[in-house]
């Protein structure tokens, strides 16, 4: 049976959920998404660039993954367009790739970086005299490189999956999930298991590391292991939270897409969670908004500075007092 058939369905009596859902949820969830990533994303880079310079290995890392957070969003207001105009694209083959590439690369690139953070958090706890050497700047730019390499590889092969579908004097750009090419199964299986569930299980590794250490030993309650369990957690949430239901629902989605004998009913409801899933996973860049603030102090300070009311009125009034200045030095020449 065909994608377009087991997608768009040709018995329109089952339910609707999934055609609802595409059209109001969908756009809803990407704007919301798209100005919090959009603002929040391009005000921690302005505030590492300018800010918190020179950078360590854990400052790397964490504008790189605002980039593409940064890059994922900006993908968004095509999404928005899309379902808003009742799943027909009109931006031609290169756009529907792109966007489509650009969720999938901020995906994975966002759990390898987040995976980077744990491994550092865990070696500064497990050892702590050389915390100064992990930090170090080349550590950094290693694991950066690292991951946009494996990410590009892995997620590279989903160009080539990923198509337009004319049908019924409309152009749909099919997401992985519900692409026709038969590579789709195992694909998606790979995806899985290299790209969410070996860092996971690193991740799950790091917390049980880093809480076997905070168990023991006389400084369980310094700020660095503090903070290490922290941003431990946190990752962990994101996991759990945002990465997981989509992997899973995904699984289920291609499977009940493919499976002839599923009903009409089953394969919409799947459908449906699996339309709910995919801005939850886009939602990990709101959990790395707070890790940004959770990763150290200095950055909280260098946020505070930056926004803080008071110091935006000290500003303010040293601008008047310099305009003042200016105007009454003209006149106090010509007397």
């Amino acid at each position: 049976m065909s994608a377009s058939v087991l997608y768009y369905g040709e018995h329109h009596n089952c339910t609707d959920v999934d055609r609802l859902m595409k059209r109001y949820y969908l756009p809803v969830c990407y704007s919301i998404i798209f100005v919090v990533g959009l603002v929040g994303n391009i005000t921690c880079i302005s505030i590492y660039l300018t800010k918190l310079r020179p950078w360590k290995s854990s400052s790397i890392i964490m504008v790189n993954l605002a980039l593409t957070d940064l890059l994922y969003v900006l993908s968004l207001p095509f999404l928005v367009y899309y379902y808003n105009n009742g799943d027909s694209w009109t931006l031609g083959d290169f756009m529907c790739r792109f966007v489509r590439f650009g969720f999938h690369f901020n995906l994975y690139g966002s759990i390898l970086f987040l995976t980077c953070l744990a491994v550092f958090r865990y070696m500064v706890v497990i050892q702590p005299l050389r915390a100064a050497q992990v930090q170090q700047k080349v550590w950094g730019i290693i694991a950066c490189t690292a991951v946009w390499t494996i990410t590009a590889a892995e997620i590279t092969p989903i160009l080539t999956v990923i198509s337009l579908e004319e049908r019924n004097n409309k152009t749909y750009c099919l997401d992985f999930a519900s692409a026709i090419a038969v590579q789709v199964w195992w694909y998606g299986w790979l995806l899985t298991a290299i790209g969410f569930l070996l860092p996971l299980a690193v991740v799950c590794m790091c917390y049980i590391g880093i809480v076997k250490q905070l168990a023991k030993g006389p400084s369980t309650s310094s700020p660095f292991r503090k903070r290490a369990r922290r941003v431990t957690v946190l990752i962990l949430v994101v996991f759990v939270v945002c990465f997981m239901p989509y992997h899973i629902l995904r699984i289920l989605r291609i499977q009940t897409r493919t499976t002839e004998e599923t009903s009409c009913m089953m394969e919409r409801i799947v459908h449906a969670a699996y339309i709910i899933s995919r801005p939850l996973a886009g939602v990990n860049t709101f959990f790395n908004l707070a890790l940004y603030t959770l990763s150290g102090d200095t950055f909280r300070r260098a946020f505070i500075s930056t926004f803080y009311r008071e110091n935006w009125l000290t500003k303010a009034r040293s601008v008047l007092h310099l305009t003042i200045i200016s105007k009454a030095a003209p006149d106090t020449q010509a007397a």
